[in-house]
């Protein structure tokens, strides 16, 4: 295939619908007891409403919403660290675009903005170390945000920075791993979930089998996808087979871009960067154990929590910080409910005026719901 309108083509796409309902009723499943497909990756479930797949798609199958957004899950204390460091005079932040209005507990960084702190958008931490480069004076911290999608690039940039003896560059890093979430979803006695659509953008950067304990481990198949529909469709057709076969496996649809072993330049930047966290708190699953990075002993003077005493570094104790009252990111980010179910959903959570991360990240569930779904409340009268 050479063109995007190739994985939209409509007979494909049929074809591909008409061979997962030979396997669902290959494996007599219901919509009582449907089969239950977790697609990790917020990208995923965004594809999914933006096409429409969750309404074509067999009604005895049932897409389940994972962790798989990084701004969603990361923790309100976080968000708060973040305004404290943009607050400081001293400091030019750097952040990504969607983590601008993430709210948290007192204020967003776009509110900390239009209160004159010094919050700039930028597209790669590599501008962040421009603008340092720029302005020798200033402390330009980049938010280090993302899985490992994002934690290469961050990687390059202290390397680089280090290259030059750049003093007044830093990062507050909130870079975590994908694959930890998952183990605690699975060691979850409450959660059923039959299979997985593994994140692509991801495992182009640690490849395939970080997944393998999924299929070892726990018997269920895993299957990383790509994003145009056709994909999607495909990855749910191969995890419907490996069920119908009574096989647990790792596969991978997106080929095309993910190879099985990773992108070695980036699990090297990776690996001499940073080192693993003893534990890293995650919104809606709590503290998980080795699931966030930090940056190594010879690049802590690149470390903006080390620098400024914030977060987990020069002793100081993370904070925890309770949700929103009414709000359900975390049941919503773990799959227990769908974002309608939440009481806030579009009433006291919306776009405009978000009380969470899902709402307003490009990755969020409820965003996803809100854009594509239909799922906007009809107002009174």
């Amino acid at each position: 295939m050479k063109f995007a309108s190739e994985f939209r083509d409509p007979a494909l796409a049929k074809g591909l619908l008409s061979a997962i309902a030979g396997q669902v009723d290959k494996i007599g499943a219901s919509m009582d007891q449907p089969i239950l497909i977790m697609e990790i990756c917020g990208g995923h479930t965004h594809s999914i409403f933006r096409y429409g797949l969750d309404k074509l798609i067999h009604p005895a199958v049932s897409f389940v919403h994972g962790p798989g957004c990084p701004v969603c899950v990361l923790p309100m204390a976080r968000v708060d660290e973040a305004v404290a460091l943009a607050e400081r005079p001293e400091v030019i932040f750097c952040t990504f675009g969607d983590a601008l209005r993430v709210p948290g507990h007192r204020k967003s960084l776009m509110q900390a903005r239009a209160a004159g702190a010094d919050v700039r958008i930028v597209y790669s931490p590599l501008d962040a170390l421009e603008l340092a480069r720029c302005a020798p004076t200033r402390e330009v911290v980049f938010f280090g945000l993302g899985f490992e999608t994002t934690t290469p690039s961050t990687a390059l940039s202290v390397q680089q920075a280090a290259r030059e003896g750049l003093t007044n560059f830093s990062i507050f890093c909130n870079h975590i791993t994908v694959p930890e979430p998952i183990k605690v979803l699975l060691d979850d006695t409450d959660m059923r979930l039959d299979g997985f659509i593994g994140p692509g953008h991801v495992s182009m950067v640690i490849g395939v089998h970080p997944y393998d304990f999924i299929a070892r481990d726990y018997a269920k198949p895993i299957v990383v996808a790509g994003f145009e529909p056709t994909d999607l469709l495909q990855a749910a057709l191969m995890v419907l087979t490996q069920i119908a076969e009574g096989r647990a496996e790792v596969e991978n649809q997106y080929s095309r871009v993910v190879p099985e072993h990773g992108n070695p330049v980036s699990l090297a930047a990776m690996a001499d960067v940073y080192e693993r966290r003893p534990s890293f708190e995650w919104r809606g699953l709590g503290e998980i154990d080795a699931s966030g990075l930090r940056l190594r002993d010879r690049y802590r003077a690149f470390d903006a929590e080390e620098k400024f005493a914030v977060g987990y570094g020069a002793g100081a104790k993370p904070r925890v910080v309770p949700e929103a009252e009414g709000c359900a990111c975390g049941a919503v980010m773990t799959g227990r409910i769908k974002p309608t179910a939440c009481p806030q959903f579009g009433k006291g959570c919306t776009p405009d005026m978000p009380l969470g991360a899902l709402m307003v990240s490009s990755e969020g569930a409820c965003a996803a719901y809100w854009h594509y779904g239909g799922a906007r409340p009809v107002p009174a009268g």
